[in-house]
């Protein structure tokens, strides 16, 4: 059974158009320092599921894409390089604390669906992005949510 997610990133350090202009339209999704995000991507997360692209903290911000998970149970290598931002030193090559998720480009948004518009659809309560202290960088989306955002952000 599918699931769904919604994965944040700042564009000026990767966006869905980097996505889509890699040469296999995949990339890692690495540098996720939260554990309960981490924990969706080892625990949860499958092959197959569907995730939003969100843009934060840029002029434009918003839903700006569709990705796959394409793969899983991938360690994360950013933790062990010591001139990563996300180096983590209590991280072993033997035990990682860090995981990742292959995602593969499904498709760039011709505009993107604002988080101002978002926070106005009745229907969309559940999402951690219109609830208070509930902005992780990698979120579930319910069947319901997904697919009302889906189809606003495709209309954009």
């Amino acid at each position: 059974m599918t699931q769904y997610w919604l994965f944040k990133t700042e564009p000026d350090a990767f966006s869905i158009h980097d996505l889509a202009n890699q040469p296999n339209k995949r990339e890692g999704w690495d540098g996720i320092r939260n554990y309960q995000a981490r924990n969706f991507m080892r625990d949860t997360m499958k092959v197959g599921d569907l995730a939003f692209i969100y843009h934060s903290s840029c002029q434009h911000i918003g839903i700006a894409g569709l990705a796959r998970v394409s793969d899983t149970g991938l360690t994360d290598p950013s933790q062990f390089n010591p001139e990563s931002r996300y180096f983590d030193p209590k991280s072993a090559s033997d035990n990682p604390r860090w995981c990742m998720v292959e995602l593969e480009h499904v498709e760039t948004f011709e505009r993107i669906l604002p988080l101002a518009s978002i926070k106005q659809m009745p229907s969309i309560i559940d999402i951690g992005l219109v609830k208070k202290g509930g902005r992780l960088s990698v979120m579930p989306v319910n069947a319901l949510e997904f697919d009302i955002l889906l189809a606003a952000a495709r209309s954009a």
